[in-house]
């Protein structure tokens, strides 16, 4: 293709085209690539013309053509961004920038980095969104000619077009791009499987002649009786994704029934419905297979009727019907906002604006501070497929397909979803993990108190509510750790004779590196660093004398030479805590923790306390105490609780079943460690684990006459 081919192309839909700025473009590429090769051997400046062709087919404006043929060369010539600006326009050079700075992006490195660049793609994309529609007919056209490349890079490009580029295209609508992107990348990817999948279409057709036509016939003939002019298209559908199929259902190829596709575009929207009563007066509709797209459109503008039905020979066959209106949007999805006819912009009602698209899909990029999280936020924006759910008053809310209560709770309000007890679907309570269906209705129960539970996180399927529910555990779990971080810092401190003061603290803090005392504390307590750190930080001499194992019969401080110790059941003391020793006759001394229940009894009863605290250093891992766990009824779930119990150095020294419930276990575990700093260590990785859905310390005031005995 040469300039004029060019410009004759899009003279056919845009006769006002600036066609001396597409010819000097055109000149201006040549010039830059000249004596640079594509690995085929091809002139390089033939894959800018095939990128521009791609986009002129898609009726796209002047300066997305423009950008096309120059897309490279601040990149591979000589050219800079300021020779761009100067010859053309700022909004072609910062074009023509954006999309250079999407090629640098090696979007199929490593997880992390991926993340951070499928960060840096969204934000390029929120700045103008042709700049991603030209990097997509890149990919395209890079596609179409990828043998040229060794095996290994074909393999790297087809894997990043499959898990990038393809969703990102159907997510804009452009499905026919995604289907080709996905059959290009599946050629490369598993050759043997896309062979087998042609050759059995090709002795299908021997075996039944060409089934596509004999159908179109067949629905012709329907819509001439129902008096709807219409054109009626049908295809086979792509080998990929007739395989994808094939995975997702299990099936052969044989009995695969939904391979063919047929669409019926009508002149308006009450044609539409006719169409549709039409052709399910003449085959049976398969139950569960009807979508109705126009009165609830996609997010990118796409509408259309979609139903499968069993068709010739009972051969399911699908179905979509919509207005040339519709169509038109369908094919190009959110690159529909640009298009051209006879020199003017396409004014099409159903075409999104792309500033708003491209603000929903990228709303919660700020918020987000981890980008692995951001990559799971993204992933699920790209691949969603929706249903749409009604609230009591009538109210519309899409989610995406597999959606729970949860995701309809936080799609409505994050303060809703955060107060979320239980949910009820068309007038029945459900359990919070229920998927849920088109056209159902959902009542979220709330309650006041109510916070966000760790285990929402794998309940929840959209990135709206797995950030909102992240963010409150954050804040929740900081809060928690910054108080037991105070405590942990308090005792090391007294430890080694001195006071955790603010100063002290942010002394310490500065010479660990971190910015204030709540960080320190809120580290301290989500066990990321030690108290002893902390103590070290400011008195490293002293800390030498802590970690020294203390015999169990010298763990407290205070009692007569003559006197024993045993450690009350009823509230389990550990080191670290603070103590007071009761006296009983005959039985020496019994420690409790000064919150204990029980010594509200004895506060009448002063000549019987004694004031007692922990030897300082290492205590040696004796000291039991009981854990109360909540735990889903999973194969290997127990077996992995208590590994990771012993991978803490503690031992289980008791496992009582409180409660067995179909979906939940709760349970009683004695564990022997060694302080109160080992017993929030253990606690936090325990709470950590999916399967667990709450950890408590269990302290039982009726066991108050049983003591541990350590003398």
């Amino acid at each position: 293709m040469n300039a004029d081919d060019l410009i004759a192309l899009v003279r056919t839909y845009n006769p006002k085209t600036n066609e001396k700025m597409l010819a000097d473009a055109f000149a201006f590429g040549e010039e830059m690539h000249d004596g640079q090769f594509r690995h085929s051997g091809e002139p390089y400046f033939t894959h800018p013309i095939a990128v521009a062709g791609i986009l002129a087919e898609q009726q796209m404006d002047d300066a997305t053509l423009i950008t096309a043929l120059l897309h490279d060369t601040i990149e591979d010539t000589k050219a800079s961004f300021s020779d761009v600006e100067h010859r053309f326009s700022r909004e072609i050079a910062e074009l023509v920038d954006g999309v250079t700075k999407l090629t640098n992006l090696q979007l199929s490195s490593t997880e992390t980095k991926q993340a951070e660049n499928f960060r840096k793609l969204f934000m390029a994309t929120s700045r103008d969104l042709r700049v991603t529609l030209v990097k997509l007919a890149d990919r395209l056209h890079n596609m179409r000619t990828i043998k040229s490349m060794r095996p290994e890079k074909q393999a790297q490009k087809a894997r990043e077009t499959m898990d990038i580029y393809a969703p990102l295209a159907g997510r804009m609508g452009m499905q026919w791009m995604r289907e080709e992107l996905e059959d290009l990348a599946f050629r490369v990817l598993n050759p043997e499987g896309r062979n087998s999948i042609i050759r059995r279409f090709i002795t299908l057709q021997k075996e039944t002649g060409d089934v596509v036509e004999k159908i179109t016939v067949d629905m012709e003939h329907e819509m001439d009786k129902a008096g709807i002019a219409c054109d009626i298209y049908g295809r086979a559908k792509k080998p990929y994704s007739i395989w994808r199929k094939m995975q997702e259902k299990e099936q052969g190829f044989s009995r695969l029934s939904d391979i063919y596709g047929f669409r019926i575009i009508t002149q308006s929207e009450a044609e539409c419905y006719a169409a549709l009563g039409a052709i399910h007066r003449r085959w049976f509709a398969v139950p569960g297979r009807f979508k109705d797209y126009i009165s609830q459109p996609k997010s990118n503008g796409y509408r259309s009727l979609h139903t499968t039905v069993s068709g010739r020979d009972g051969k399911r066959v699908e179905v979509q019907i919509r207005t040339v209106e519709m169509h038109e949007v369908a094919e190009a999805g959110v690159a529909a906002h640009w298009s051209y006819r006879e020199g003017e912009r396409v004014e099409n009602r159903f075409a999104v604006d792309p500033a708003r698209w491209i603000a929903q899909l990228t709303e919660r990029i700020d918020e987000q501070d981890d980008d692995n999280t951001f990559l799971d936020l993204v992933k699920l924006e790209m691949y969603q497929d929706q249903v749409f759910c009604f609230t009591p008053k009538g109210d519309v809310i899409k989610l995406p397909r597999g959606a729970t209560p949860i995701d309809f709770a936080y799609a409505i309000h994050t303060r809703i979803g955060h107060a979320c007890v239980g949910a009820k679907v068309d007038g029945l309570r459900v359990p919070l993990w229920t998927r849920l269906k088109n056209g159902q209705s959902i009542e979220v129960i709330t309650a006041e108190g109510q916070t966000p539970q760790a285990t929402w996180i794998d309940i929840a399927v959209t990135g709206r509510a797995k950030t909102a529910i992240r963010k409150a555990l954050r804040e929740e779990d900081r809060e928690r750790f910054i108080r037991l971080g105070r405590e942990l810092v308090r005792v090391s401190f007294d430890n080694v004779g001195k006071k955790p003061t603010d100063k002290a603290l942010k002394t310490a803090g500065k010479a660990l590196g971190l910015g204030n005392v709540d960080d320190l504390l809120e580290r301290v307590g989500a066990a990321e660093i030690t108290s002893r750190d902390v103590v070290s930080a400011i008195y490293p001499e002293l800390a030498k004398t802590v970690g020294q194992e203390i015999e169990a019969r010298r763990a407290v401080i205070g009692l007569d030479a003559n006197q024993t110790h045993r450690r009350a059941q009823c509230c389990q003391p550990v080191p670290g805590e603070r103590i007071v020793g009761i006296t009983y006759r005959g039985q020496g001394v019994v420690v409790h923790a000064i919150d204990c229940e029980v010594l509200a009894d004895l506060e009448d009863q002063a000549e019987r306390w004694i004031d007692l605290h922990w030897q300082e250093g290492t205590h040696s891992a004796t000291n039991t105490i009981t854990l109360e766990l909540t735990i889903t009824n999973d194969a290997g779930v127990l077996g992995r609780i208590c590994t990771l119990i012993g991978e803490h150095d503690a031992n289980i020294s008791d496992l009582v079943f409180v409660d067995r419930k179909p979906d939940y276990y709760r349970l009683l575990i004695e564990v022997d460690l060694r302080d109160v700093e080992h017993m929030h260590i253990i606690m936090t990785a325990l709470e950590a684990d999916t399967n667990v859905a709450s950890i408590d310390r269990h302290r039982d005031p009726n066991r108050a006459g049983q003591v541990q005995r350590r003398s």
